[in-house]
Formats: structure tokens, C-alpha cells, sequence
């Protein structure tokens, strides 16, 4: 086929008359652009001529557009091995579906699940399958997957599988075929989600106008599905997440702020009367409902892997006795072997009474002996793989052998390996992937992918969601695509022949209940939030800190005695507060400034602080709002930028200010955008605590022994009260009245009691674990410190008082830390719950 069969009128034809000319209809896979006839298909046609439209120019601000919200929202993942979280790296054109393609899809995808589902109640019941020959009893047994305890246990609400996903190609024929099945802790529903979020709003007429099917029906009817099968009728829905170090962290803390899930770790939950609970700051509240992202072998160290710290002990016993929902049901991720793909076809007729609607990639099992010797005859033609593993056994780090590519060596090596234990080997027909239209270097270039679709169980049946989770190679020639290996990720449109009608993940047939509070704050969720608010006003201590010292050092009085002794006793602050080394050659206050701004070794500069925020804040990233995560990250890029190279003092003082304007951005936020629940109350519980521990640490030395009028001055600077100390004082700043502004004012939103206040209400707001009226150690702390500030007046105080006052905040502090985070086994059940959270 030539490119002069494409009449180049615009510039999308000359796209793809430039792909015709270079590629053509000429590799032995389908391409998604081309049809049998070497021409655009008619979507792909619509796509372009709109695409086309923007220009260069404008593709290019759109597509960073999107980078910079990839950004803000903190999409990420981890290669395993690797500290470090890489951006998401989504790809500039969707894969485009067909509505008419896509049914047949959607009904293969939805036949596959009811299959493997039924597989799993006979393989963990019945085992008539085994028993009757159908399925050989080492194909099931071999695998890693298959959960012995899990035997004979019914599911409660009757489904082992819940949510499952096929991973799919097309073959050289044009058809689509399951690659694998996923149904241990089915990953990138999260990111087929925000990929979506991103891509629309970067091509939102495109959007519109190729009628793209909408994802959130898909995510209702799976959270109506699951909630219906609980035993209460307002379940509490827990994702079990591995926790921050887990490669798809970022998707899970998405999906469950999006469908309103509590995330939860394996420390947050416990087992307890044959029931699971979540450790919340009232007391153990009960788990009705587990979406599971933890491995089955690693749910339960009583029965399974005993060095897990990632499940909970005594979690299979409460699934036995039917106390807990499960999705998926521990165990399920033995349908994903290679082994067991040999026998679906087979398996489909026997159990369904149905032929395949998608058909596997053809597999052989070694394990049987026809099928071995059918292998090893022809083994140049075939794709040796594990059975059970992501690993060729034997073969190190090799996923696969190709046959025809082997040495004599590998070939001698494999062929005694599968004569020795065929059970571990299945064989599979090389079969090239489809290629998709990918923008690369500002053309279209095709790019093998593969696609994974969604399911989920309802009452109704298996729902397929409208899209899915596509993978593209960024090599032209694979057969194997993965995240981990430089792929990039694209939207699915899901094309429908008729306009869309808008939909919204709130339920439309239902009459909930209305609640005004939240569902219980877990503990491990309280001790992140109230360090999140203590880091994040230690980080605005610390700047401020430096632009008082900074401001300093531009002016004429630095060379006199008290305007060094202003920057001596200011420098020295910062080093003690680990924010600059104690090795600092010759005290330089302008290398002092800096280091502490953004010296990333100093474990208390404002860099490093901010950083730890954003840690705790990315534990919790469920509970808050995507500004909040992106003012977080604005910060620290633009402090990351500055530690970067050596700057200027007035460079220092730019980045300090606009620091300390998006801090105060990011208070007013957590302020006025925040429910006023537990969770809110910890991060303010965090920050009054912090502040008020600076309050007392700048007191103490500036306002202490050798107090001067430029001391001082410099203490209103730190708490921002100048304004209002002129507005109350003639005279200059003098010593008790610049105390009592710092120390006692109950006015000032930065004094000591002001903080001991709020504490205070705050303390008295939370639950108890005991209504027996008796105030639990923080709440007496905070009530005796609140007094004792109340009463006290600023003539006397002294430096060894205020020290006595910091000492008592920091042991309140750790009160709190011991009745509210504790995550042992030794918490207990409120004897009156509530509902606040």
C-alpha cells in the first residue's frame, strides 16, 4: 500500500500517509489504525482530523498541561527495588474502541469472570473438577496461589472473585485473546481512572465529541456489589493497602478517596471474637468489607507466610466463620498459572455448557505426557514460560524462552528441565501484539500494547467497565509489555454510537441516611495527620526563622553589638534546631540561611521538613483534597530548586516568601476546606502543638537573659506581631509586654496560650475510650497547662519557667502519640461508639 493512495488535504493526512509510507500494512500483527485495506479506520479518521486541528503548538500546551497535572496529583509509581516514586508516564492518543468491538469484548470479559469464579467455589469445595480428571490435581496444587486454608470456607456473600481483570491482545488474526488472568489483587483500575481524569481534560472537545463511554457507572454498581454482600446495611469498606513501599500506592490511596474506602495497612486492623476490626482512635470498630491489595500468602501470618507484616493475624479464621467480605477471597490468584490456561476451553464447556467468547493465547501444559511430547517435538515453535511463576525456572530473570532463538546449550538445559518436572513449564504459540497509533517525536508511530479489562460482580451480574488499563511498549517489536520495563500507560476511549448520558459516582435508586460525621479515624491515619500539621508548621518556623535573620544581614546595624547579637542568637537557633550543621566554617549567617532553607543533608532544614510532610501526607493522601497534595509538592520543588546551586541573599528571601505564602495558602485550606472531624483535628492538634513549642524555644532566647530591644524586635517578627504590638504600644518593644504577646495573649494566634487553648478544646472533643467521666492523661495535661497560662502574668516570668512550659507541651505530645496512635493489639472496644471520625 503507497502513500499516494492518501490524498494529504491536511495535516492529519499527511500523518498518516507519512505512517503508510514508513510502516504500512506489512507486519504480521494487526494494526489499530489501519484497517484489512491499508486505510484510516473511520474513528481513528475522526480522532485525527480533530487532533490535527490544534496545531503543534497547541498539542505541545496541552500535553504539558497534562504533565503538570500528572504532577500536582501526585500520580506515581514504584519499580520494585527502587526508593524513588517515577511520575506516571501517560501517553499522549487513547486506544480507541469501537462500541460494536467493544460488546464482544465486554461479553468475553464477563463469561471469562463467571467461569473462573465458579472454577474457584469447586476448587476450594467440591473438587468434583479434580476428581472427575478434568483438572489435573497438580495444576492446582502447584501453585503458589493455592491457599490450603481456604478450603471448604464458603465466601460470604457468595462470591470467591469479585474483581477481576483480563489481560488482552490481538493476535496476527484480528481477534482479541486473554494473555492472563488477574484476580490475586488486580492492579491499574486506579490508573485507567485517573488516566482518564487527565487525558479529558487535556483533549476535553475530542473528549466530547468522539461520545468516549463514562467510567463512574463502573465504579457504583462494584461498590454497590460489595457493600450489598456485608452483613450491615451501612458496612464499613476497608482497602488493605501494603502501604506506602507498594509499587501502585498512589492508585490505591486514588480509589480510595474516589469511592470513599477507608485505607487501611495491616497494622491498622486486628481479629478479634472471630471478627476483624480497624484501630481507630475511639476504640476497634468493625471491618465489614476487605477490597485486598495484599498478596494471600502474606493476609495472615498465623496460617500462611509467619514473617508477614503486612496482614493481619487471625484473618482467616474470620473469613471462615463469614464475619468479613473479601474481594477477591484469598486464594483466587490460583486462576492466574499459566497451567490452568491449557484447560479453559475445555473447563468452559464442562462447567458453563459454553464455548469461549475470548478465547486464551494457546497454551500446552508440561505436566501431562501428551502434551510434553507435543512440546518437545516442536519446541522451535513454541514460547517456554513458567507455570506457576513471572520467572522461566532455572533461567534466572528470564521471563520466557523462545524456541528458535534458543542456544544448544539452552536448548539441552530447558528440554532435561521439562523431562525432569514438566509441572513447572507451559508452552504457548508466539503470537506478535497489535500495534496503536503512539505520538513520538511529533508523529504517529505504531507501538505494541495491551489491554486490561475490568470486571466486577453486582447483584445483576458482572459489570465490564467501559475502558481499561492500556499499556504501550515503547519498543516496536515485544511481546511482553510492562510498567516496570519503561512502558507508557494510555486511556481507552470506548466509542458509543450515541450521545453519553452524564453520570456520577453517587447512587440514583437508593435513600441513604443522612450522616454529618464520618466513619471512625483509623490510628495509624490520626498520627500522620497530627504529624503532617506539626512538620508543616515546623517547616513555616523555619523559614520565618531565616527571613528574620536574612532581612538582618541587608542592613547597617549587623556591624554594630546588638545587631550581631540578633544574628548570633538567631544563627544559633537553626543550628540547634538541626537545620544547619554545627560545623558551619566561621558561623557565616548567609551560609547558615541557606543551608537551612534548603540543605537536604540537615535533617531540620525547611527542605528536609517539608519532605517528611509530604511522607506523612502521603500516607493519608485518601483523606485530602488534591490542592493539599499539590501545594504540599510546590513547596518542595521550589526548595528542591533552590538547594540545587549556591544563592544569592535576595534570591533566598524570594524563595522564603513565596515558601511562606503558599504555607499560609495551604493553612487556609486545611482551615476552610476541611471538615471539622477528628481528622482535621489532628492535623490542627499538630500544628497548635508545634507552634507552641516555638513559641516558647524563640522566647527563650530572645526574650531571655541579655534581652534587647533588637532581640525582641526580631521575637515580634517571628510571630508575626508587630502590627499589632505598635497598635497597642507607643513606646518600643519592651520586655513584659513583648512576653505577654508571645507567651499569654489569648488573642494572639501565635502565643502559647492561644495554642493551649485549641489543644485544649480539641482534647475535649475526641472520643473517649471509657464514658465513665474520668479525663484521660492528655485532656488533664491540657487543662492544667491552659490554666496555669491563663493565670499567669508576664512580669514574672523567666527563662527557666517557659523551659518548664515547652517540657510539658512536648509530654503532651507524647500523651497523645500513646492514646491515639497506638497500634498494638492492645486496643480497646469503645463501650459507647461514635460516629466521629
Amino acid at each position: 500500500m503507497s502513500a499516494e493512495r492518501v490524498i494529504e488535504t491536511d495535516e492529519a493526512s499527511r500523518h498518516v500517509a507519512a505512517w503508510i509510507a514508513e510502516y504500512g500494512p506489512t507486519h504480521d500483527a494487526p494494526d489499530e489504525l489501519l484497517d484489512s485495506d491499508g486505510l484510516p479506520r473511520a474513528h481513528w479518521r475522526q480522532f485525527l482530523d480533530s487532533f490535527a486541528a490544534f496545531g503543534d503548538a497547541g498539542l505541545e500546551q496541552r500535553f504539558a498541561a497534562a504533565g503538570r497535572r500528572i504532577e500536582d496529583m501526585g500520580i506515581s509509581y514504584r519499580v520494585q527495588g527502587e526508593a524513588k516514586e517515577r511520575s506516571w508516564p501517560l501517553g499522549r492518543l487513547p486506544l480507541l474502541i469501537p462500541e460494536l468491538e467493544w460488546r464482544e469484548i465486554a461479553a468475553g470479559v464477563a463469561q471469562r469472570a463467571e467461569l473462573l469464579d465458579l472454577i474457584l467455589h469447586d476448587i476450594y469445595g467440591d473438587a468434583r473438577l479434580v476428581a472427575e480428571g478434568v483438572l489435573p490435581a497438580a495444576a492446582v496444587a502447584g501453585a503458589p496461589n493455592f491457599i490450603r486454608p481456604m478450603c471448604g470456607a464458603t465466601p460470604p456473600g457468595g462470591r470467591w472473585l469479585r474483581f477481576y481483570a483480563a489481560d488482552l491482545g490481538r493476535g496476527p488474526d484480528g481477534n482479541w485473546r486473554v494473555l492472563g488472568d488477574r484476580a490475586q489483587a488486580p492492579s491499574g483500575a486506579g490508573y485507567a481512572l485517573e488516566n482518564r481524569l487527565v487525558l479529558s481534560r487535556a483533549l476535553p472537545s475530542l473528549y466530547r465529541d468522539m461520545n468516549v463511554e463514562r467510567l463512574a457507572p463502573f465504579f457504583r454498581d462494584f461498590r454497590a456489589g460489595i457493600s450489598r454482600a456485608a452483613q450491615r446495611v451501612d458496612p464499613r469498606i476497608c482497602l488493605l493497602t501494603p502501604g506506602p513501599w507498594s509499587e501502585t500506592y498512589s492508585e490505591q490511596a486514588h480509589l480510595a478517596r474516589y469511592l470513599g474506602f477507608a485505607l487501611v495497612e495491616g497494622e491498622d486492623l486486628v481479629a478479634s471474637d472471630g471478627k476483624l476490626h480497624v484501630r481507630t482512635i475511639a476504640g476497634l470498630k468493625r471491618a465489614d468489607v476487605i477490597w485486598r491489595r495484599v498478596d494471600a500468602d502474606w493476609c495472615d501470618p498465623l496460617e500462611q507466610n509467619a514473617a508477614s507484616r503486612l496482614g493481619v493475624a487471625g484473618m482467616f479464621d474470620a473469613i471462615r466463620k463469614g464475619a468479613v467480605v473479601v474481594a477477591n477471597m484469598p486464594g483466587a490468584g490460583v486462576i492466574e498459572s499459566r497451567a490452568l490456561m491449557s484447560f479453559m476451553p475445555e473447563l468452559s464447556k464442562r462447567v458453563l455448557g459454553q464455548n469461549l467468547k475470548l478465547s486464551n493465547i494457546e497454551s500446552w501444559w508440561c505436566g501431562r505426557e501428551k502434551e510434553r511430547r507435543q512440546v518437545l517435538d516442536a519446541l522451535s515453535e513454541f514460547a517456554i514460560s513458567g507455570a506457576f511463576a513471572d520467572r522461566l525456572p532455572g533461567f534466572g530473570e528470564r521471563r520466557e524462552a523462545l524456541g528458535h532463538a534458543l542456544s544448544g546449550e539452552e536448548r539441552t538445559r530447558l528440554i532435561d528441565a521439562i523431562n525432569q518436572r514438566g509441572v513447572d513449564y507451559v508452552a504457548q504459540a508466539p503470537t506478535r501484539l497489535s500495534t496503536t497509533p503512539a505520538w513520538i517525536d511529533g508523529r504517529l508511530s505504531p507501538r505494541p500494547f495491551v489491554l486490561r479489562v475490568f470486571a466486577a460482580a453486582t447483584a445483576q451480574g458482572w459489570t465490564v467497565m467501559p475502558g481499561g488499563f492500556c499499556r504501550i511498549s515503547n519498543q516496536p517489536d515485544v511481546r511482553d509489555v510492562s510498567m516496570d520495563a519503561g512502558a507508557q500507560s494510555s486511556d481507552v476511549w470506548v466509542l458509543s454510537n450515541g450521545p453519553i448520558k452524564w453520570s456520577t459516582l453517587l447512587p440514583s435508586d437508593e435513600d441513604p441516611p443522612i450522616v454529618r460525621a464520618l466513619g471512625n479515624l483509623p490510628s495509624r491515619a490520626a498520627d500522620n495527620l497530627f504529624w503532617m500539621g506539626r512538620y508543616l508548621e515546623r517547616a513555616e518556623a523555619t523559614l520565618r526563622i531565616v527571613r528574620t535573620l536574612a532581612a538582618r544581614l541587608g542592613q547597617p546595624q549587623h556591624i554594630e553589638l546588638h545587631g550581631r547579637q540578633t544574628i548570633e542568637r538567631l544563627a544559633r537557633l537553626l543550628i540547634a534546631w538541626g537545620a544547619a550543621p554545627e560545623d558551619m566554617p566561621d558561623m557565616n549567617p548567609t551560609q547558615i540561611a541557606w543551608a537551612a532553607t534548603a540543605d537536604a543533608d540537615a535533617y531540620g532544614s525547611a527542605l528536609s521538613v517539608v519532605r517528611n510532610a509530604k511522607r506523612a501526607a502521603s500516607i493519608v493522601r485518601e483523606r485530602m483534597s488534591n490542592d493539599v497534595w499539590q501545594l504540599i509538592g510546590r513547596i518542595e520543588t521550589r526548595l528542591t530548586r533552590a538547594g540545587a546551586r549556591a544563592i544569592t541573599e535576595p534570591e533566598t528571601l524570594e524563595i522564603i516568601e513565596r515558601s511562606l505564602h503558599t504555607l499560609a495558602a495551604l493553612s487556609g485550606l486545611i482551615d476552610e476546606n476541611f471538615n471539622r472531624v477528628a481528622g482535621w483535628s489532628f492535623i490542627d492538634l499538630g500544628r497548635r502543638l508545634e507552634r507552641a513549642i516555638g513559641a516558647c524555644r524563640f522566647a527563650r532566647q530572645l526574650a531571655g537573659d541579655q534581652a534587647t530591644v533588637e532581640t525582641l524586635d526580631a521575637l515580634l517578627d517571628l510571630l508575626d506581631s508587630q502590627i499589632t504590638y505598635r497598635s497597642r504600644y507607643i513606646a518600643g518593644a519592651a520586655l513584659a509586654p513583648v512576653l505577654d504577646m508571645a507567651i499569654l495573649d489569648p488573642f494572639n494566634p501565635r502565643s502559647v496560650a492561644f495554642q493551649a487553648m485549641r489543644i485544649d478544646e480539641h482534647l475535649a472533643a475526641l472520643p473517649s475510650l471509657r464514658n465513665d467521666g474520668v479525663m484521660e492523661p492528655p485532656r488533664r495535661l491540657s487543662v492544667r497547662l491552659r490554666a496555669e497560662l491563663e493565670s499567669e502574668d508576664a512580669r514574672r516570668l523567666d527563662a527557666l519557667t517557659i523551659l518548664a512550659w515547652e517540657q510539658r507541651l512536648m509530654t503532651l505530645a507524647d500523651r497523645i502519640a500513646e492514646r491515639y496512635f497506638t497500634h498494638g493489639a492492645e486496643g480497646e472496644a469503645n463501650s459507647q461508639p461514635s460516629r466521629i471520625a
